[in-house]
């Protein structure tokens, strides 16, 4: 090695940070190739008595280097944290496996016990998964609480031999009495994509110790957050959840709007760039309501959220005490949103919370159809039956109680419709409506709020059989009372997913994959004047219900006089102090 090498190394290692029991040479850009380039920091670890930390991010090194590292580290029983990020940088891929495994098992022979391992922004691949491995998998790592892993680009397949060695690493430390406690897990920036994703909710879900989980930027659509969201409610003390820029769409945040009603100790939501839209925005804005205590901080922010939807959510977040800041740039509210946002914020006196609005995409264009295209190449049918078989597999893999796929009158032959039912069902009529009499109470029977299209289309259905002869208006709004009264007797998240869904097939709401907009009468503006003024429509329901009619009624025009009805009712609901 050249003299001035030498003594430019010297100079370099005179910097280290020294102290707590921590080594550290961060930032110092060593070029460290070979055993005599590492020569002085193998002898300052080797006589570091007690070391518990060794920081070498910020430097290079190759296969040699760490081989020497690793023989002074097979002393070092003490150690706990290890941060290595930035540590190969203008290395060969194929040199940072070898490398990372010598120093892996000199950690293992010492017999330390690690506590936090940091190999962020090291760009080895699958094959440094591998690297690292065994270091997983043994009772070095039984004791890991924090794992980062960010911008190391493992794709699919390291993302799948990452959470085999978590999963292996948590049975074998089980058998042990003692079982792994990940509390931290970040893996932002790796094309996990679903596959990765899948595997690692795996892990997740068996560890159940999680604290904070980042996985941003990896190209996950709905079918991955979907495998997350499951496991996400197996880890109650999860304080911070970070998706930021994956792809969720309506069924991806629906799944996670369930798992969070599981989640009461969290603090921070990032779910910005993440598509979450309007309807997905209001399931969200039903979880805030019902939920999420010591929430502090909502990233919403550059999801194609509309300004009715976003009220939504502004008036979710009033009663959250610890709340500090809500993000919902960037998306599509238009300038007479974006003022109408701030002011709502302000009278709730919480307009300091609301983060800035100055990259807001406008409003969307009324040519522009939200559909499922952008989930990704998988064969997705959107059809109304398929989204609610998801729907209900959503609700039950979440824990909430459905009445299962089928109607309840197919499961329990006690409750089975006569055939005046089913024949009313099949073509509604209001002669058949009035000859079903005390049997008109059984059709509330026939919906479910996880299955919101099929409830939205029936009592759009019974509503439009209202006219003004008295016995058939007795019948019509009785029915409506029964039917609309099991609807919203359940979760706010179901009750507000059923009603996102009937806005959609009013043409209030433009919502994702195939339901189409209903043409609509007089006549069932009428019925749900009558509802939203019973006991049984909560206010906060009739609120939702507001914002839209106000903010996208002018398609109802052509329902006249029902339409200021149904507006009047809904505001006077709105401001009813009972």
């Amino acid at each position: 090695m050249a003299s001035d090498d030498i003594a430019q190394l010297a100079d370099a290692l005179s910097k280290t940070h020294v102290g707590d029991g921590e080594l550290s040479y961060k930032g110092l850009g060593l070029k460290l190739d070979n055993a005599e380039s590492v020569e002085q920091l193998a002898l300052d670890i080797k006589q570091h008595q007690g070391l518990r930390a060794l920081c070498l991010e910020g430097n290079t090194l190759g296969v040699e280097a760490a081989q020497a590292i690793a023989k002074a580290l097979e002393s070092k029983d003490m150690l706990q944290v290890c941060y290595w990020s930035d540590m190969f940088t203008g290395r060969l891929r194929s040199e940072i496996p070898p490398a990372l495994r010598s120093m892996g098992s000199a950690i293992m022979s010492a017999g330390a016990r690690l506590t936090e391992l940091d190999l962020s922004d090291n760009a080895f691949g699958p094959d440094g998964v591998k690297g690292i491995e065994q270091l997983l998998k043994s009772p070095s790592c039984h004791t890991l609480r924090e794992l980062r892993l960010n911008n190391c680009g493992m794709g699919i397949g390291g993302g799948k031999i990452l959470a085999e060695a978590l999963i292996e690493c948590h049975r074998q430390s089980s058998v042990l009495g003692a079982p792994l406690r990940l509390r931290v897990f970040v893996a932002g920036r790796n094309r996990l994509e679903n596959e990765g994703a899948t595997a690692l909710a795996k892990a997740f879900k068996l560890m159940g110790s999680l604290e904070e989980i980042h996985v941003p930027q990896n190209g996950i659509n709905y079918k991955g957050v979907m495998a997350l969201a499951s496991a996400m409610q197996h880890n109650p003390e999860l304080r911070v959840l970070n998706l930021n820029d994956n792809t969720f769409t309506k069924k991806g945040t629906l799944a996670m709007a369930q798992a969070l009603r599981h989640l009461r100790n969290i603090q921070v939501i990032n779910f910005g760039d993440c598509l979450v839209r309007s309807e997905g925005a209001i399931a969200l804005a039903a979880v805030l309501r019902e939920g999420l205590p010591i929430l502090k901080e909502l990233n919403l922010s550059f999801g194609e959220i509309t300004e009715a939807a976003a009220l939504v959510v502004a008036q979710a977040v009033t009663d959250k005490p610890h709340m500090e800041k809500v993000d919902l740039n960037g998306n599509c509210l238009g300038e007479e949103g974006c003022e109408a946002l701030k002011e709502a914020m302000e009278n709730m006196n919480k307009g300091d919370m609301l983060a800035s609005l100055s990259d807001d995409e406008g409003e969307p264009d009324d040519e522009d159809e939200e559909d499922d295209s952008g989930d990704d190449d998988d064969d997705v049918s959107d059809d109304y039956n398929e989204e609610n078989e998801e729907y209900s597999e959503i609700t039950k893999e979440n824990g909430i109680t459905t009445n299962g796929d089928s109607p309840i009158s197919q499961q329990c032959p006690c409750v089975r419709p006569q055939a005046e039912i089913t024949s009313f069902l099949s073509c509604p009529s209001a002669e058949k409506l009035l000859q079903l009499g005390e049997m008109r109470t059984n059709l509330q029977q026939e919906v479910d709020a996880s299955e919101p299209h099929k409830a939205a289309e029936l009592l759009l259905k019974i509503a439009s059989l209202y006219s003004d002869d008295p016995e058939t208006k007795t019948a019509v709004l009785d029915t409506i009372d029964a039917v609309l009264k099991k609807l919203l007797c359940g979760s706010t998240l179901q009750s507000y997913c059923f009603l996102s869904t009937l806005l959609v097939m009013m043409g209030l709401l433009k919502g994702e994959g195939k339901i189409k907009g209903t043409l609509l009468v007089p006549g069932q503006l009428l019925c749900l004047e009558h509802a939203v003024q019973q006991e049984y429509f909560p206010k906060h329901h009739a609120s939702l219900l507001y914002i839209f009619l106000s903010k996208n009624g002018g398609g109802l025009k052509s329902c006249g006089s029902a339409r200021e009805r149904l507006s009047s009712a809904l505001e006077r609901r709105c401001h009813d102090q009972h």
